[in-house]
């Protein structure tokens, strides 16, 4: 079953897309939230995002994705922003989805693709009752990573004229500055749970090896274990149906060895 929601968060109303198992629960399931990249949306480039929230529901998750504010239908200006609202959006998410009907609260896990693992990482480490945390092809430096991504010329005509165009969006100068002093690798160490990092050998936009740097600085902490998987060809939304599937079935088996009831078997891809 999928149904549209709305979720306050601020000045913005959030659009998401909420997915639950087919047929009744006896009992609360899982949850899981996924949280986009840099101007991205709850959709995913080529489905991503739609094609995994199908994948979990029918191994038995509860699953909410979620545009950002000024992405896909959310409101509000996405450039106009700053990197810290992202991550309050993010626990407004959090704090609505814990108390959807049929969640198991002690069972919440917490998505991140791209930028959306930085801003998942924060938004983890803030909210205690997240349990897991996975992160896909994740950005480990916001500054100097989405500075790469658009280029210096957008970011001195930002500074130049206020705003700059980039692929569609207006970005204020105080959206990239506002990344500064914000270190997800140094953060993750605040989180207790375990955590999973998937990252494409491939990766065109964000390097690979910050998978292994994301699972060093998990292994540094007093609590909470860490895995990591590189895939082998894919690229950075995991495009290739072989990808998207060995994606989807390691992170469905890693939660089903941490939550109940989840099928870690009979993997199929979903339209």
């Amino acid at each position: 079953m999928e149904r549209q929601i709305r979720i306050p968060a601020g000045q913005v109303q959030l659009a998401g897309t909420l997915h639950a198992p087919e047929g009744k629960n006896r009992h609360p399931v899982p949850l899981i939230i996924i949280c986009h990249g840099f101007i991205g949306s709850r959709i995913g480039v080529n489905r991503l995002f739609v094609q995994a929230a199908r994948e979990f529901a029918a191994n038995g998750c509860m699953v909410l994705r979620f545009d950002y504010g000024g992405c896909g239908e959310s409101t509000g200006q996405y450039g106009d922003q700053r990197f810290e609202e992202l991550i309050r959006q993010t626990v407004h998410v959090i704090r609505y989805a814990e108390n959807l009907k049929g969640v198991d609260p002690a069972q919440l896990i917490l998505i991140g693709h791209s930028l959306g693992g930085a801003v998942a990482t924060y938004a983890a480490a803030r909210e205690k009752h997240i349990n897991h945390l996975i992160l896909w092809a994740p950005v480990a430096y916001p500054y100097s990573d989405i500075l790469r991504i658009v280029g210096d010329g957008v970011y001195r005509q930002a500074k130049e004229n206020r705003y700059a165009d980039y692929q569609g969006y207006l970005f204020s100068s105080h959206f990239f500055d506002s990344m500064e002093g914000f270190y997800p690798l140094k953060e993750i160490g605040s989180f207790a749970g375990d955590v999973l990092i998937i990252h494409g050998s491939d990766d065109e936009v964000i390097p690979s090896k910050y998978c292994i740097y994301y699972q060093k600085a998990s292994l540094l902490r007093d609590r909470g274990t860490a895995a990591k998987e590189i895939i082998l060809g894919a690229d950075h939304t995991f495009s290739n149906a072989a990808h998207k599937e060995k994606l989807f079935s390691s992170t469905v088996k890693w939660i089903a060895e941490r939550v109940h009831p989840v099928r870690s078997a009979g993997m199929q891809a979903r339209s």
